[in-house]
C-alpha cells in the first residue's frame, strides 16, 4: 500500500546483523551515547516503541546496576515479557545514565525539550530513518517496528524456533508470530530453491 506522498506503508523491514554493526560503529565513532544506548536497548528488548520509550531507569536497573534480565508488562497486551540486556547494552546504558545523571524515576530516554517526558515517537522514528538513510536504504521502508523485528528475525533465522520468538515478542498466538516474521513465504522459497527438479 502506498501513501499520497508515494511512500510504501505496511510492515517495516528489520535491519540485518551487518547493518546493526555499521550503525553501532558509526555511533561509537561519533561518541553518540544516547543513540548507541537507544539502538542497543531497542534491539535487546524487542519492545514496541510505546513500551521502549516509556521505560524508566527503575525498570532496567536496581541499586545502580543494570539488570541482565528484565520482566516488563506491555501496554498493548497487558502481558508480561522478559528480555535480556547484553553486557554491551548494559555498558552503553550505564554510560548514558551517568552522563545525564538520570534518577530511578526518570525515563531512560527523556525528551530533549522536557526532561519529565519521554522521547516522542516521532523523534524515535526520525532517528531510525536517519540510520536507514546512512546505510543507503530507503528510509520509508524502516520504522520503529524495524527495531522490534530485528533481533526476532535474527533469532528465527539462526534457530528456526518460532515458539521462542513468540515468547520473546509476547505474542498470544503463534499465527501472529508467523505473520509478523513472514517466515512462511521465506521458508517456502528456501525449500523451493534447494530442490532440483
Amino acid at each position: 500500500m502506498w501513501t499520497k506522498l508515494g511512500h510504501l506503508t505496511g510492515q517495516k523491514k528489520p535491519f540485518k546483523l551487518e547493518d546493526i554493526w555499521r550503525i553501532r560503529t558509526r555511533l561509537e565513532i561519533e561518541k553518540n551515547i544516547k543513540e548507541l544506548a537507544l539502538l542497543n536497548l531497542a534491539i535487546d528488548s524487542k519492545l514496541r516503541s510505546c513500551d521502549l520509550l516509556r521505560l524508566k531507569i527503575r525498570d532496567i536497573s536496581s541499586g545502580g546496576i543494570i539488570q541482565s534480565r528484565v520482566l516488563y508488562r506491555q501496554s498493548k497486551t497487558d502481558r508480561e515479557v522478559q528480555f535480556e540486556i547484553t553486557s554491551r547494552t548494559a555498558q552503553s546504558l550505564a554510560t548514558w545514565i551517568v552522563h545525564n545523571n538520570l534518577a530511578p524515576s526518570d525515563f531512560v530516554f527523556p525528551s530533549d525539550r522536557n526532561q519529565s517526558k519521554a522521547m516522542s515517537y516521532s523523534c524515535y522514528l526520525k532517528i531510525i530513518r536517519r540510520w536507514a538513510s546512512q546505510l543507503g536504504y530507503d528510509p520509508y521502508l524502516y520504522g520503529t517496528h524495524s527495531m522490534r523485528r530485528t533481533k526476532a528475525t535474527l533469532i528465527y533465522a539462526k534457530t528456526k524456533n518460532i515458539r521462542a520468538v513468540q515468547l520473546l515478542l509476547g505474542h498470544v498466538k503463534l499465527d501472529n508470530t508467523v505473520r509478523y516474521l513472514g517466515v512462511e513465504i521465506d521458508d517456502a522459497l528456501n525449500i523451493s530453491e534447494n530442490i532440483d527438479s
